[in-house]
Order: structure tokens, then sequence, then C-alpha cells
């Protein structure tokens, strides 16, 4: 009976950890898209609200931490269970990370004041949109423990990084029409490089995805899961 009792524990525990997971991965998404809201509606008062929820990440990363240590010194657990904890630790980073990109993000929306219009952001709801359905895919597969799901976005970082390049060259073609230009090119152009990052981060959430799923290590390979990385792959890795 004792051994029953402790194994429902650890799947109460188990379970915990995928929801205290899950929470933060929802609280991430829901910055950024408030984020980018606030980006589009030239709405820096949204953006100076935002800059609180951080901290609410933060402490959900601390508590997760927390849970997992706990768990791996109390159960010692073996094969898949232990990649799914070591796995979770490290997805909880990289959401931590897109909290703090998404307040750099907001810093630079409440730089912005009033200035440009919505019609002057270019390309960057489009490459938002993209970086979004990237992390969202990346949990949907870990909820499915779905390695196929979680190869697709990483596929789906070339898209982004592509995407990046041409919006780079149209800002720095606009900062080149004059010097009024310049300030408010380069704060775009900021945006525009924490989206990026974003869609890299969710990107390394995909690869751990596999690695829990497959127990395959995939973060030094190409974007097609087989070839060698790219300085850019290598760069990506490095965050």
């Amino acid at each position: 009976m004792t051994g029953r009792r402790t194994d429902l524990e650890y799947e109460r525990e188990l379970r915990k950890l995928r929801e205290q997971l899950l929470l933060m991965g929802a609280k991430v998404e829901e910055l950024i898209a408030s984020s980018v809201k606030a980006l589009v509606d030239r709405d820096d008062a949204l953006a100076r609200r935002l800059l609180v929820l951080d901290d609410d990440i933060d402490h959900l990363e601390r508590e997760t931490d927390e849970l997992c240590s706990k768990i791996l010194a109390k159960r010692q657990p073996v094969a898949s269970d232990l990649r799914a904890i070591t796995t979770a630790m490290k997805m909880v980073t990289e959401l931590e990370r897109i909290g703090d990109l998404c307040v750099n993000l907001c810093e630079r929306v409440i730089e912005l004041g009033s200035d440009p219009s919505a019609d002057a952001l270019g390309g960057l709801p489009e490459l938002a949109e993209r970086v979004q359905q990237m992390l969202r895919s990346s949990l949907d597969a870990y909820v499915a423990r779905d390695a196929t799901g979680a190869r697709e976005v990483i596929a789906q970082d070339r898209t982004v990084d592509e995407a990046y390049a041409r919006l780079s060259r149209r800002l720095l073609g606009a900062m080149l029409q004059g010097p009024s230009e310049v300030s408010r090119g380069l704060r775009l152009q900021s945006i525009a490089k924490t989206l990026e990052r974003i869609g890299d981060h969710a990107t390394n959430l995909a690869e751990m995805v596999i690695f829990m799923v497959d127990g395959e290590d995939v973060r030094h390979l190409g974007h097609s899961g087989g070839s060698p990385a790219t300085s850019d792959d290598t760069e990506r890795s490095r965050r």
C-alpha cells in the first residue's frame, strides 16, 4: 500500500510540474501578444503596465525550478521521467528569457511614444505573429509529446530569420532617407531583433521537446535536423 501511495504522490508531483510549466508558458504567450498590441496601437500606457508582469514569470521560474529539484532529490527518476524533469528545468529558463525580451520590447514601445503610426511599422506585426505561433506550437508539442510538431517549429525558424533580414533591409533603407528617420529606425530595428530572438528561444523549446520525447539532442544540427549548424545557428544556440 505504501508503494502505491508513493507512486500516486510521484504522479501528482509530475502533473504539478507540467501544470506549472504550462502556466508559465501561457503567461509568456499573453505577455508577447499584449506587447505587440501595445506596439501596433501605439499604447505606451499598456506597455508600462506590462513591465511588471515579468515579475510573475520570474516567480514561476523559481517555483518550477524548486519543484524539479525536489523531485530529483526525492524520487531519483530514470529514463523518460528524468528527461522530462531536466527538460522542464531548461524550458522554464527559456520562457523566462522570452519574458525578459518582452520587457525590452515594451521599453522600446515607450521610447517610440506616439511615433510612428501603425502604417510605418512595416513587417513588424507579421514577424510578431510568426514568432507567437512558433512559441504556441512548441508548447503544444510539449503537451502532446509531439516530436514531429517540434521539428516543424525548428523549420519555421528559417522563415523568421528571412523575414527579419528583409525587414532589416527595409528599415536601413528608410534610415538612409535622412537623419530624422535614424532614431525611429534604430528603435524599430531593435524591436525586430527582439522578435527574432524570441523566435530563437521558441526554437530552443522545440529542440528540448525532441530531446524529451526521442532522447535526441538536435541543438547543434541545422534547421533540417541533419546538417551542420551555420554561424546563425551557432549564435542562436548560445542564447
